[in-house]
């Protein structure tokens, strides 16, 4: 078992049918997407015939994330539910402090940047961490990867999927 294989190697968000909101969030979707393919830890917690490389499909429900994964060796497929309850917080403010930092870059208020950015941040980590505790039986992710994985839920809630605020 090597640790080559801990990791997602195709990611896919099930928005075929959605509109793009904005270009901020499709920069977004882009970057985190690319970032996540290229640097991600990610295994399956069970079963250990299925140790990867990974493909995923996320799709967001109403009250959930649904991650769908694949083993690109073995072919197990392995669907996991993320509840949305302990998030909803997380997502509302990381929606409003996004906005406000897209509004205040397209006003000139650069000044304003950076304190704007922090408080993103820190939103960021700290819903970070709540994915790395709710998915702790089911996969094993480092916190960059559950960043990554926070800002697609992010970009799925805000491309029109149904609202979970």
């Amino acid at each position: 078992m090597t640790t080559a294989n801990h990791r997602i190697i195709t990611l896919k968000l099930d928005d075929d049918s959605l509109p793009a909101r904005s270009s901020e969030i499709e920069i977004e979707r882009h970057r985190a997407i690319s970032d996540l393919l290229d640097e991600n830890s990610f295994r399956l917690a069970a079963p250990e015939a299925a140790e990867g490389p990974y493909r995923l499909l996320l799709t967001l429900m109403k009250d959930h994330l649904l991650i769908a994964a694949t083993c690109a060796k073995s072919g197990h497929e392995e669907e996991i539910t993320l509840p949305l309850s302990g998030l909803k917080r997380h997502i509302g403010d990381y929606v409003i402090v996004c906005d406000n930092f897209y509004k205040t870059a397209r006003a000139g208020e650069f000044h304003r940047l950076e304190a704007i950015d922090a408080g993103r941040r820190s939103i960021h980590n700290e819903a970070a961490e709540l994915l790395l505790e709710t998915l702790e039986n089911k996969v094993i992710l480092d916190k960059s990867t559950a960043r990554r994985l926070f800002t697609l839920l992010y970009v799925l809630h805000m491309r029109g999927t149904p609202t979970i605020i």
